[in-house]
């Protein structure tokens, strides 16, 4: 019993540490002396030989990162109705990009009640590939934690998609868009 409140104040923890940190701009210097918006490659593991997805039991399973959120291990094309080819994670939730973010250099600018809305792709060590070219993959500090980014562009999460294949962020405030295999914003609105 008193293990189990012990992670679960540890849990409440990271979780209040991660929303604090997202309160804070893309600008800050980091306490390594970098810029948050620099973009540094990920590791990946090629997969991309397979012919067709894994399915949600097959795909890695996430682990869990500060606030709740699981590290993503896995991106993958996949052609979703009415949008045609875009990215999307293990789960096969589609991510999107911000028009407002920078690609070259990488720089996140939703912060805050942004990321309520649109919450930020995390990865932690490796992400495997399938359908993307695992060169355009990299990351972006973001409070202590790596945001993946696809051809610079820092990648996001919908709040509005509730199932695999889902689209509902497309187009959203004509500033963020499904991102494609390439880096691009999808302009196909279904």
């Amino acid at each position: 019993m008193i293990q189990r409140r012990i992670v679960l104040l540890s849990a409440a923890g990271l979780a209040s540490a991660f929303l604090l940190g997202a309160c804070g701009s893309s600008t800050e210097k980091a306490s390594t002396g970098t810029s948050p918006g620099n973009a540094v490659p990920v590791a990946t593991a090629a997969s991309e030989s397979a012919t067709s997805a894994p399915t949600a039991s097959e795909s890695t399973p996430s682990a869990p990162v500060a606030g709740g959120h699981p590290a993503t291990t896995m991106v993958m094309a996949k052609t979703v109705d009415d949008i045609g080819r875009v990215v999307t994670d293990d789960k096969g939730m589609t991510l999107y990009r911000y028009d407002k973010d920078e690609a070259n250099p990488s720089k996140w600018t939703c912060a805050g009640e942004c990321t309520k809305t649109w919450i930020p792709v995390i990865v932690q060590d490796s992400v495997q590939t399938m359908g993307v070219e695992k060169s355009l993959l990299g990351t972006v500090h973001r409070n202590g934690m790596k945001q993946l980014t696809l051809g610079g562009w820092p990648l996001y999460r919908y709040v509005g998609d509730t199932q695999a294949g889902q689209t509902n962020g497309q187009a959203k405030d004509k500033t963020w868009y499904a991102v494609t295999p390439s880096g691009t914003k999808s302009t196909i609105t279904g």
